[in-house]
């Protein structure tokens, strides 16, 4: 299959988890994969593995503004042909040293890199490509940001995912007809946390997936390499679900 051969996309939080899995996905497609993240040795990594589907790297901290717009001039001056972008990045803050964060500070990472920088990012590369030749652009919501999950972290990521939801539909219809922009809203993934959650945890992802299994990073990037590519062509200002069917136990 190579329905991407001669695109070339930029994918976002490309290093690790989910966005290592989409940047391989897309590369498998035909597209060439513009690799981002913070850590160069993790990008060297991705890199050897897209081999001649490696379009660049791109090294910048999304919490941090001027990053965020440093990133979008180099990628406009180094990559002019970019026509999809997957803004897979996002904080981690239930795994490492975050996971003991205040409750605060949790929430001021997660507004900068998945509200703020996901917002500045479809913007720019939006406007830019509806000025070419258009392209697809893919954001990153929740599945529960709709319907609400107690505790902490539902509160955290309800209102930063459901405020990347509904920025999704918005910017969608501003950059709309050149620019189709939709967001990928996962389920129970298994990440890091997810692979070292507790038992009670690893039952409710089950119990609460009408599939009974846990998604995978592939459910996501399969998805996203369906919705930039021609099968997609009439979808936009979308939320998919991909979470093997949401039901509350």
């Amino acid at each position: 299959m190579s329905e991407l051969a001669g695109r070339t996309a930029l994918v976002t939080g490309s290093t690790s988890g989910i966005g290592r899995v989409v940047a391989l996905e897309l590369a498998a497609a035909g597209a060439r994969v513009a690799v981002h993240g913070r850590s160069a040795a993790h990008a060297a990594e991705v890199a050897a593995l897209l081999g001649d589907r490696h379009a660049g790297t791109f090294l910048a901290d999304l919490a941090d503004a001027q990053a965020v717009a440093g990133l979008v001039r180099e990628v406009e001056a180094r990559l002019p042909e970019v026509s999809i972008v997957a803004l897979v990045a996002g904080a981690d803050v239930l795994t490492g040293p975050p996971a003991k964060w205040p409750f605060e500070q949790k929430l001021e990472q997660l507004l900068a890199v998945d509200v703020v920088a996901t917002m500045q990012l479809a913007r720019a590369f939006g406007r830019w490509m509806a000025g070419r030749e258009g392209g697809s652009i893919v954001t990153i919501g929740w599945d529960q940001a709709d319907v609400g999950m107690e505790g902490d972290s539902g509160e955290l990521f309800a209102a930063t995912k459901g405020a990347v939801m509904a920025f999704s539909k918005s910017v969608a219809r501003s950059l709309a007809p050149k620019v189709r922009v939709n967001c990928v809203a996962p389920g129970w993934i298994k990440t890091a946390w997810g692979e070292h959650a507790s038992e009670a945890w690893q039952k409710r992802a089950v119990r609460e997936s009408m599939l009974s299994r846990w998604g995978t990073p592939e459910d996501i990037a399969a998805a996203i390499r369906w919705l930039v590519g021609p099968d997609a062509a009439f979808i936009t200002g979308q939320v998919l679900n991909v979470n093997g069917g949401f039901r509350r136990a």
